[in-house]
This record gives C-alpha cells, structure tokens and sequence, in this order.
C-alpha cells in the first residue's frame, strides 16, 4: 500500500500537468476543476502516507552504479509536507488570480509538473536520483518565471536558469568526486564515506563546499542569491509564494542529504568548510535583512526576506547541533506556511487594490482587514514574536549556535539573528501600523474589498496555522529533535 501511494504521489501531478498543458483550448471551470482536484487528491495523499512505513521502489537503472530509487524517510517526509500543503492554498488562490490573465491553463500545468519534480527530490533514495530531479524542477518551474512573457520576465527567468543550471554544476562536481570515495550514493545517515576519504580529505572538503554553494544557489546562499529579488517581482504572486516557501526549499533538502547523508557532520565539523558556510549564511542573513528593510516594491521587500530566512535554516544545519538543526527543520516548515501567506497578501494588494509599493499601502487595512490581518499574524512569525510559529524555531536556532562550540560563531551567529529579527520588524510591521491607523486626513473606503472568498480564505487559512503551529508545536518539535539527534 505505502509503495503504491508513493507512486501515485510521484505520477499524479505528472499526469495533471501534461493533461492541462494537452488542453490549451479547456474552457476555465474544467482547468480549474481538474487543477485543484489534483492538488487537493495530492494533499490527501500526502497525508495519508505519513501515517505509513517508509516505501522503497526501484524506477529504471542507467547502469548498475547509476539506479533512480525512490526511498522516504523522515527528512522526506517535511519536504514532501510542506510541498502538498503549500501548493494547495497557492492553487486555490491561483484559480482566481490568473483569472484575467492570459495563458492560465499552461500556468496551472507548470505548477503541477513542477510539483511532481519536487515529490521527486523529496523521496528520492540516492544522490543520483536526487540531483536527476532537482535539476527537472530547475527547469519546469522557470515557466511560472517567464508567465507573463514580459521584457522583465524573461531576463528574470534567464537569470534563475542561469544561477540554478550554474550551481547544479558544481554540485554535479562534487556528486563525481564523492562517487569515487563513497561506500554507496544511497542516502544513510552519517554518511557514506569510504576508507579512502582521510587520504584524500583536501580533495573532499573542497569539493563539499563548492557542492554546497552549488546547491545553494535555488536557497539563495550568499553569492547566488540574486536571482530572488529579479524572479519574485515579475511572477505571478501565486508562483512567488511557491518558489520563495517551496521550491527554493529543494536547495535545503539538497544540502542537507549531501552534508548529513553522504559526507557526514564527523568528517565536516570544525573544519575551515564549516566556518566559510556559517560565515556566508550569517553574511546572507544580514544582507537579506538589509536589503529588504531599503526595498520599497512589496514582492521585491518580501523576495530579499526570502533570502534572509532561507539563510536561517542554513545557518541550523552548518552548525551541526542537534538544536540548531532541528531549529533549521521546524523553520523549513513554519516559513513555507509564513512566507506562502505573505507573497499571496501581496497578490491581493496587486489585484484588489493595485498596490505594489509599500509606501503605497497606507489605510489598506480599512480595505482589507481580513488580509491585513492575517499579514500581521505572519508577519509576527516571521519576526518570532511568541506564541507565533517563528519563535519556537529561531529559539532553537540561537541555542544551538551558542552550544555549537565553534568560537565567535557561538555568540556573532544569535546577535546576527536578533538584529535581522529587528530588521525584519522594521521592514514589516509597519505595513501593518500604516494599514490599520492612515491618520485623520485618510479617507476610509466606502466598502471593504477583500476579493472572492478564493483570495482571501486561503491567506487567513495560513495566518491561523502561523498561530496554531506555534501554540501546539510541542509535539513537533520533540519529533524533529529526535530527527536532528540521529544525524549527528
């Protein structure tokens, strides 16, 4: 049962995606129907199978060495979660923002197929088959760049392309390297390395750090990261939720299979490799923090936030503490959910409203209250202001760099922390403040205007779970705890 779920998991937003891109000529209701029909089954799936053992299914072989498995475990199982889970609000939202837009079935068709690549690296069993998908979500989710085919967008596109396809490379460098000096390619906590790799260790960490910073590049790691605030602004709003929460998260999942799973913390801890990451994602962090405290366009603020906290979750595991890297895995999660609301918030303000400027947003909270509220909330996560989800995360973040051992890191990487949470309060609430309270001179609308209950609904679905992952989180955080403690 468990390997049949997992298949149809893997072949269903295949099949969804190539179906709508079949029926360019499909009348809108019909598009819409079988888009969320797919992402809701999808959902279902998904969740159905966390209740399962883990499955284990041999697709094709290349050659004896080169075999594409799919195998899940519990690192799969966040990134498979959250992909179901935040293509599903996203979508829904989409059925009604695409709406008056050109080209809206081909849209829904990329964002399917670009689903089923990331199903792909998520359970993948194998560094081969993992970088085999990464590479195809690469490349199925630069159409949703691209969708409005604009001067604009087209650079941007070509710009993600360029930065993905660019670090893919180097991680396809270190994939060759560590062939050669691995037991197997097949994940194992730990890692695989063989008794050749002390001989060769030059070799290894350089070769490691450069697959790093390879596949850094989709999380937006310091020097590849400028392909966020060029792609965010251009796309649809419902693909900026799902590239900055989901897609660019594959970059994660990557590093984190190739530093726990093959090379292994032992071999890596204390090393000038450790320090150079630790030291880029602090560096990311802060200038993320900075850039979007200085960005007035409200996608472009929210793409170089994106940067910052994806820099969190790296900073987690380049610590190698069982609290910092199970800070970093309840981040991937409560930023997926905090991030789709905010990018779809955006949307609204675009579409409603027609606002794209923060200096434009004054009074939308009377508006908008729905909305503005359920920003707020998310905005409190973001921040990791209690009883909000982000606080439980980043508590565990600075206590595991200052348990890291690691000298100045264990006390420069939580100051780093808190004053990007300052920045982010600063570059954030007050939208809210200027929202809800424009002044006396501020002339209040006659009506509120929300959108359809397809906008609204899903942002205030993710602006209560940025409250209830964070109220009830106890459950979760013991189990990821557990989780960080075996890959170490």
């Amino acid at each position: 049962m468990n390997n049949l779920i997992l298949i149809l998991m893997l072949i269903l937003p295949f099949a969804g995606g190539i179906t709508l891109g079949c029926m360019k000529k499909a009348s809108k209701p019909a598009a819409d129907i079988i888009f969320t029909s797919v992402l809701a089954l999808e959902a279902v799936l998904t969740l159905g199978y966390l209740f399962l053992p883990d499955a284990e299914i041999r697709l094709f072989s290349m050659t004896e060495q080169l075999t594409v498995r799919l195998k899940t475990d519990s690192v799969g199982r966040i990134f498979l979660s959250i992909g179901a889970f935040g293509f599903l609000p996203a979508g829904i939202y989409a059925t009604k923002y695409m709406a008056h837009g050109e080209r809206q079935t081909s849209f829904y068709s990329w964002m399917l197929l670009s689903l089923g690549a990331l199903v792909g690296m998520d359970s993948s069993e194998n560094l081969i088959t993992m970088y085999l998908f990464f590479e195809l979500a690469t490349l199925l989710s630069v159409p949703l760049v691209l969708h409005d085919r604009t001067e604009e967008s087209i650079r941007a596109a070509l710009k993600y392309l360029f930065y993905s396809i660019g670090g893919a490379f180097l991680a396809l460098l270190a994939v060759f390297v560590l062939g050669a000096h691995t037991e197997t390619l097949a994940f194992a906590a730990g890692g695989t390395l063989n008794s050749s790799a002390a001989e060769h260790r030059v070799l290894i960490e350089i070769v490691t750090f450069l697959g790093v910073i390879g596949f850094g590049a989709k999380a937006g790691l310091y020097p590849l990261h400028g392909w966020l605030p060029s792609a965010h602004p251009v796309a649809p709003a419902p693909a900026s939720a799902v590239l900055s929460a989901i897609i660019a998260k594959a970059g994660v999942l990557a590093i984190t299979r190739l530093v726990f799973y093959i090379v292994g913390t032992e071999f890596l801890r204390g090393t000038w490799v450790q320090i150079t990451w630790i030291s880029l994602a602090l560096l990311t962090v802060f200038m993320g923090s900075m850039m979007a405290y200085r960005e007035d366009v409200f996608k472009k603020r929210l793409a170089y936030s994106s940067v910052s906290q994806i820099s969190y979750i790296l900073t987690g595991l380049f610590c190698m503490t069982s609290e910092s890297i199970a800070g970093g895995f309840l981040h991937v999660i409560f930023h997926a959910c905090i991030k789709s609301c905010l990018f779809l918030v955006a949307g609204s303000f675009i579409v409603n409203l027609g606002k794209t400027k923060v200096s434009e947003l004054r009074g939308v909270g009377k508006a908008m209250p729905i909305t503005l509220w359920s920003f707020t909330i998310a905005a409190l996560g973001l921040i990791g202001i209690p009883p909000a989800a982000g606080f439980v995360s980043k508590w565990y973040l600075a206590l595991g760099a200052l348990d890291s051992g690691l000298k100045v890191i264990n006390w420069l990487a939580p100051v780093i922390l808190l004053v990007s949470a300052l920045l982010t309060a600063a570059y954030l609430l007050p939208i809210t403040i200027a929202g809800f309270f424009p002044g006396k001179d501020f002339v209040s609308p006659q009506r509120t205007n929300e959108g359809t209950a397809r906008m609204w609904l899903p942002i205030a679905i993710l602006g209560a779970m940025t409250l209830i992952l964070g109220i009830f989180a106890g459950g979760l955080t013991n189990w990821v705890m557990n989780l960080a403690e075996s890959l170490i």
